[in-house]
């Protein structure tokens, strides 16, 4: 009998209860969303009024 795969967590609870998504599930989405995030892997490259 094989064992489960360690499972990656995709987000988590901040202690204001605010769901934070995590960079592994940033990873596999696979591009910015443009919302801010605090653990995007991608540099904020789709966020409006980013500076340059």
């Amino acid at each position: 009998m094989r064992s489960a795969p360690e499972e990656v967590k995709d987000y988590y609870y901040n202690e204001d209860g605010l769901l934070v998504f995590t960079e592994a599930y940033h990873l596999k989405r696979g591009n910015c969303c443009g919302n801010k995030c605090v653990n995007c892997p991608y540099d904020h490259v789709n966020v409006r009024g980013k500076p340059s």
